[in-house]
């Protein structure tokens, strides 16, 4: 009996996984390495590396699903119905109004425990 999960990932997805990080990490060994080149052409080329290691990257079965999800995911936040900038403030009033009176509250309350304490236990009189 095979118990081992289908995860759709194929030798060739993972050699692909592997090419990518590799251009990745080649970008950025390239940039600490040529340290007499302009950084700015060192900032290049490790950005260049990192574009080839994303398309690389979608290539594979894993990055395929990674794009339905980022795709998904903007579908999803355009469903969202946003609050409009007068309810934006006045939320945020609130919560301000609300923390003030918890806070004021709080500090009423350690100083009632603070004479309570010193009440109980003889100190400060």
């Amino acid at each position: 009996m095979d118990t081992k999960a289908d995860t759709g990932s194929t030798p060739l997805d993972t050699l692909k996984l592997v090419v990518a990080a590799a251009v990745l990490l080649g970008g950025l060994v390239g940039y600490y390495y040529y340290v007499d080149v302009a950084t700015v052409i060192r900032a290049l080329g490790v950005l260049v590396a990192f574009g080839l290691s994303v398309v690389i990257l979608l290539q594979s079965a894993q990055g395929k699903s990674l794009w339905r999800f980022i795709n998904a995911s903007r579908v999803e936040l355009r469903k969202v119905v946003w609050p409009t900038r007068d309810e934006a403030i006045q939320t945020t009033i609130a919560v301000f109004v609300f923390t003030l009176i918890m806070g004021v509250f709080f500090w009423l309350l350690d100083m009632f425990l603070l004479w309570l304490t010193r009440l109980l236990t003889g100190q400060g009189g």
